[in-house]
């Protein structure tokens, strides 16, 4: 598959402390590709240098098509309206307003209201649309449902869902592993300037194990385990509670999700 971005060698340094030491991938033509890391990892600062926000000092990145950004922190002028903004973005970009997409994202709903006016989930909908403006081939995304709430982030979904079918290649930054697993078709997880694992996220699961969660509650109260082989492990647990005359009441066993393991992926633990 043709890549639409690829980064190589890249490295940045703030002062005597090196950001980015070197880090070297590519992101195809048509995927979500998900750039995960903790505070301090190096994400935003991969993104900004992409997207060509901030300078770098070794490295190489290649974009192969427009680029649409929409950042996390955007704001607009208090007193300016969605359309006058969406008309603002076109001229600048040289392009026609699509009805069609502003219909979608229901900004004709706006029309009326000022920006100040606007709902953080109707702020994050304008700002897309104004980053959709000139039909880009790459989507930048920067925690694109904080503060939305069920319904938003829902909507959200489905309209990034839909770019992707009609082959917008899409770079999601996100804090939320639910919305991680469930979008992105591969990830990057950064641990402090390198990256500690990219892939699909079935092959990093493969990678770390199954982790299951295991919740026996007894008459003495409720007892928490952990295991990669689930069969084993409860038969020892059974056993151990049988020989010492324990009444089981109730067992749970759950499977260990991303976000429970994903401090512990970024800082290396498992990889």
């Amino acid at each position: 598959m043709e890549h639409a971005i690829q980064i190589s060698g890249l490295k940045k340094s703030y002062g005597k402390t090196e950001v980015l030491k070197g880090l070297s991938f590519h992101v195809e033509k048509g995927e979500i590709f998900g750039i995960l890391g903790v505070n301090g990892a190096g994400k935003t600062t991969v993104l900004e240098c992409i997207e060509g926000f901030r300078k770098y000092e070794h490295g190489k990145i290649t974009i192969n098509g427009k680029a649409g950004i929409q950042l996390q922190s955007a704001s607009l002028p208090a007193y300016i309206k969605p359309m006058e903004a969406i008309r603002l973005f076109t001229k600048w970009k040289n392009t026609a307003i699509d009805t069609s997409l502003l219909a979608a994202l229901g900004i004709n709903e706006l029309k009326s209201k000022k920006y100040m006016e606007l709902s953080t989930g109707q702020k994050r909908r304008l700002h897309l649309a104004i980053a959709l403006t000139g039909n880009p081939d790459i989507l930048f995304l920067d925690e694109p449902t904080a503060g939305l709430d069920i319904e938003g982030r829902i909507s959200l979904h489905n309209q990034i869902r839909q770019l992707k079918e009609q082959g917008t290649t899409i770079i999601l930054a996100s804090h939320d592993m639910t919305e991680v697993e469930t979008l992105c078709d591969r990830i990057a997880i950064l641990n402090s300037g390198n990256i500690a694992f990219i892939g699909t996220t079935d092959e990093l699961a493969s990678k770390i194990g199954k982790k299951y969660q295991i919740k026996v509650l007894t008459e003495s109260g409720e007892d928490n385990y952990t295991a990669d082989n689930i069969g084993d492990t409860m038969l020892a647990i059974l056993e151990n509670y049988r020989s010492k005359s324990i009444n089981v009441l109730d067992i749970k066993v759950n499977r260990g999700t991303l976000e429970q393991h994903f401090v512990d992926i970024a800082k290396g633990d498992f990889l």
